[in-house]
C-alpha cells in the first residue's frame, strides 16, 4: 500500500458551523488515518499480510501513527521520516446526517521521494498487489506505478489529484489553465478507481452522471486502463473492462459517518484481489466493505473485519 498518513481529529457534533459560528462536539476520536493508514488496516483485517509505504514526520505524531498501525498488523518498516518536517494532520467535523467537513495540513506527506520507493522495490516486487492513493507527489506516484509493472505485480489506482496539483489534474485534452495532463502510466494500471467526478475529469466529460458512467469507464479503458472502477455512493459503482459492463448496485445501511467509505472499498478490494483474480466478486466485497464503514463514527475505527463484510454479503444482495 503507497498513501498518505495523517492524524486525524474527528469531531461528531449537531451541524457543521458556518463562518462565526460555534457548536458544541458530543463525541471525539484521536487516531492515525488517511488513505494510507485505513486502506492499509481495512485490507489487513481482511486477512492480508500488509506493509505501508508512506511519510511522517519527526513529531510525537509519527510514533502514535505507527503504533495504531502496528495494533492493526501493519508493518511500518517503510514508513519513512522526514525530520524538518511536522506528521500530517486532518481536523474532521461531521454532523447528525453523516455529512463531513475537513480541514487538512499535508505534512511530511509531500516530501515522499522516488528514492523512497526505490527503496521500497524488493517489497513491492514480492507483493500480489500494490495499491496506490494518489494525493502524493506525482513522481512518487509515478515510480511506484512504474516499479510494480516492470515486476509483474497488479497495480489498483485511487486517481485522486497530486499533492502539488490544486485542481483535479487527469485530463487528456482540453484542459484549463489550473489543470494538467496526466502521465501516461496513470491509464497503464490494472485497475483504476475513481469515483464519478473524478472520472468524468479524466475523460473531459460534463456530464457526470450514471447515465454516462458506462461511457466514461470505456473511454478509460480505451486509453489503456485494464479495469475501470467507477464508484457512485449510494448508486454503487460501474465496472468496465475489456468484456464489458456490469453495474454493481450498493448496500443499504444506516448510516452514521461516510468518512471511511471510498478507503474500506479500496482496501477491501486489494485485499480480494490478492488472492482471487474476479474483480466483479471484489467490488462486491468492497461494496458491503464500504458500506458497513459508514455504520461507524470515525476513519480507521469503521473498518469492517473480513467476517463483518461476509455476513453482510450472505445477509442481502445488494439493493
Amino acid at each position: 500500500m503507497v498513501g498518505a498518513t495523517y492524524v486525524d481529529m474527528a469531531i461528531k457534533c449537531s451541524q457543521i458551523p458556518s463562518p462565526g459560528q460555534s457548536v458544541s462536539g458530543s463525541s471525539l476520536s484521536y487516531t492515525a488515518t488517511g488513505p494510507g493508514p485505513n486502506q492499509a488496516v481495512q485490507a489487513a483485517l481482511c486477512g492480508c499480510e500488509v506493509h505501508l509505504i508512506s511519510k511522517v514526520g519527526g513529531d510525537a505524531f509519527a510514533q502514535m501513527a505507527k503504533t495504531s498501525l502496528a495494533e492493526f498488523n501493519v508493518n511500518t518498516d517503510f514508513v519513512f521520516t522526514a525530520e524538518a518536517k511536522n506528521t500530517g494532520v486532518v481536523v474532521t467535523l461531521v454532523n447528525a446526517e453523516g455529512e463531513n467537513a475537513v480541514c487538512y495540513y499535508t505534512g511530511a506527506n509531500s516530501a515522499l521521494q522516488p528514492k523512497d520507493i526505490d527503496f521500497a522495490e524488493q517489497l513491492i516486487f514480492e507483493a500480489d498487489v500494490c495499491l496506490i492513493h494518489g494525493r502524493l507527489p506525482q513522481d512518487a506516484i509515478v515510480r511506484a506505478i512504474r516499479c510494480a509493472e516492470v515486476h509483474g505485480t497488479k497495480v489498483i489506482f485511487d486517481p485522486v489529484r497530486p499533492i502539488e496539483q490544486p485542481s483535479l489534474a487527469l485530463s487528456k485534452g482540453g484542459v484549463s489553465q489550473e489543470t494538467h495532463d496526466s502521465p501516461s502510466e496513470y491509464f497503464s494500471v490494472d485497475i483504476l478507481i475513481p469515483n464519478l467526478y473524478e472520472a468524468a475529469e479524466i475523460t473531459d466529460q460534463s456530464d457526470a452522471s450514471m447515465r454516462t458512467a458506462k461511457m466514461i469507464g470505456s473511454d478509460l479503458v480505451a486509453r489503456g486502463v485494464g479495469c475501470a472502477v467507477i464508484t457512485m455512493g449510494k448508486r454503487g459503482c460501474m465496472v468496465v473492462d475489456r468484456a464489458g459492463a456490469d453495474h454493481i448496485p450498493a448496500f443499504e445501511v444506516d448510516l452514521v459517518d461516510q468518512t471511511g467509505r471510498g478507503n474500506a472499498f479500496a482496501g477491501a478490494l486489494a485485499a480480494y484481489c490478492a488472492v482471487k483474480d474476479d474483480v466483479r466478486g471484489a467490488v462486491k466485497f468492497a461494496s458491503a466493505a464500504g458500506a458497513l464503514a459508514c455504520t461507524k463514527f470515525g476513519s480507521i475505527e469503521a473498518m469492517p473485519t473480513k467476517a463483518e463484510i461476509i455476513e453482510l454479503l450472505q445477509k442481502q444482495e445488494p439493493e
